[in-house]
């Protein structure tokens, strides 16, 4: 099998027409290769791999990725090299997720091997340490061994140089802020919160009203940093197609990325109906 390649001015050139014709850019993870070949069959301009991604379709929460139950950046690279790029025709991109922060790397190399094999995009969610609250104890250690935005960022610029698309992303204004004024990814997520809904969501009881209004003040100052930005909103209360429509209507982002909203729960919701019919099955006397 050979997988299609593209590239870093294919890609932009790709996503600068969507906003152009004002057709939203349509970010989307997934943990699996059927999951990845459904969503580009059906529009995602691009798949995102990470290890939280491959963990949810274990059955767990996307934050199990914060606890050291795995390698963070070779299950991406593993499970994107054999599960998600033979599975990809070549209309979407694939963007993997890096863990900027891993003491076991040089990122340099990682990036280099994301290239070889055929990834000419990434992002450093895979994890961040913006996931982390900044007035936690388990902030204060992690930022004291080192592990720091700074890492991500300087890992989004060498990746910017190589010849990748950069996507960044954070969890909060301080954070957005960094990413954008010194990184200057070619694309920003701004991550409002783990996304509600299904078995393994969590719900802060946030509106949508609410996720747009923050997501919007995001945005505000991001362009102003970085005027070319493209912005993507992701998260939070954004949990249906409906609420990506409202984000898309009161934001001035360019598309939505979704997660567990176009992976998890519908997965959880069609296995289990599905299981549940075939489970009440009876034989007929």
């Amino acid at each position: 099998m050979i997988s299609p390649r593209t590239s870093r001015d294919e890609i932009l050139a790709k996503l600068r027409g969507k906003v152009d014709a004002e057709i939203p850019i349509f970010i989307a993870s997934a943990g699996s290769g059927l999951v990845a070949s459904l969503l580009e069959k059906h529009g995602a301009d691009c798949i995102n791999t990470f290890s939280g991604a491959r963990l949810r379709a274990n059955g767990m929460g996307t934050m199990s990725m914060l606890w050291p139950i795995l390698d963070s950046n070779k299950q991406t690279l593993e499970y994107t090299e054999q599960d998600i790029l033979p599975a990809m025709s070549g209309a979407a991109f694939v963007c993997a997720c890096l863990n900027a922060n891993d003491p076991l790397k040089d990122m340099r190399t990682v990036l280099q091997r994301c290239l070889d094999m055929g990834i000419a995009s990434v992002s450093n969610i895979g994890p961040s340490i913006s996931y982390v609250d900044k007035d936690s104890e388990i902030y204060r250690v992690l930022t004291s061994a080192g592990i720091t935005l700074d890492n991500e960022i300087e890992m989004l610029k060498l990746a910017k140089e190589m010849g990748h698309v950069s996507i960044g992303l954070a969890f909060d204004e301080e954070d957005s802020y960094r990413i954008v004024g010194e990184a200057k990814p070619d694309v920003f997520c701004f991550h409002a919160g783990t996304t509600k809904g299904g078995l393994k969501g969590y719900d802060s009881g946030e509106t949508i009203a609410q996720t747009a209004e923050r997501t919007e003040a995001v945005y505000t100052e991001a362009r102003r940093l970085h005027p070319d930005v493209l912005l993507i909103a992701h998260g939070a209360a954004l949990e249906t197609p409906e609420d990506g429509q409202y984000m898309l209507d009161h934001t001035t982002g360019h598309g939505i990325w979704t997660g567990s909203s176009t992976e998890r729960i519908p997965i959880e919701k069609a296995v289990s109906e599905t299981a549940q019919r075939f489970a009440s099955l009876r034989k007929r006397s």
